[in-house]
């Protein structure tokens, strides 16, 4: 088994939810006593949330190399970033570290294949959804065609994400407001939503919605350990 590196803490909600999926899924596949042998950098988030707000990337690209630079050299052989929004800067974590960066794009390409998927509602972050460093790799690499809220529910499903569930409010109201969202997207050509922030897994179930839901934590977990168990 390889040792798993994971840079966390943003939020801390859902570096939670990896920990444990990982830990389930080595039990899972060797039995017994088996559990994930990782290395997990936990960052204070709340430095991150103020640099994206002020849109100040340089500062949060050098946070997280040094991050990643710190779980390499404590023993990782391989680096997820355990957040989508972060992948904004994988290219330049890549590029500073000797250990592979297993990205979120391939992670969400196999859910849409296990999905039979090949148009995506995507819901995340304002920078998930308005940028391409997820679309891009997505529709380029892998011919998957994605679809984003509009303006409005972009708006909510932003603020959703920083004010209540990185903070660990799970609220009904909030549910529905997302089912609404993925309807429409649905209305829109999608065949499947991607939860594209690690944080909405907690609030959206597959059974509040019909139509197949990419679950970024669990599938970027799957693919985490058919590369440290390979």
């Amino acid at each position: 088994m390889k040792t798993l590196g994971i840079l966390g803490g943003m939020s801390w909600e859902s570096t939670v939810s990896y920990y444990k999926f990982i830990n389930e899924g080595v039990r899972a596949r060797l039995g017994g006593l088996h559990s994930c042998k990782m290395v997990i950098n936990s960052v204070d988030f709340a430095g991150f949330a103020e640099n994206m707000k002020n849109n100040d990337w340089n500062a949060i690209c050098a946070d997280l190399i040094s991050a990643a630079r710190r779980t390499e050299a404590a023993g990782a052989d391989a680096l997820i970033i355990a957040t989508n929004t972060m992948h904004k800067a994988a290219e330049v974590v890549q590029a500073a570290i000797d250990i592979p960066l297993l990205h979120m794009a391939d992670a969400i390409a196999v859910g849409a294949k296990s999905a039979e998927a090949t148009q995506l509602g995507l819901l995340g972050t304002a920078f998930t959804m308005e940028q391409d460093f997820l679309s891009k790799p997505l529709n380029d690499k892998f011919g998957l065609k994605v679809i984003t809220p509009q303006r409005e529910d972009r708006q909510f499903v932003h603020r959703s994400i920083f004010d209540e569930l990185c903070c660990g409010k799970i609220m009904d109201q909030t549910r529905n407001g997302y089912v609404k969202v993925i309807n429409e997207l649905c209305t829109q050509g999608a065949e499947a939503i991607v939860l594209g922030c690690t944080e909405i897994g907690l609030l959206v179930r597959p059974e509040d919605v019909s139509v197949p839901l990419i679950d970024t934590v669990k599938v970027h977990v799957d693919l985490a350990l058919d590369y440290i168990l390979d």
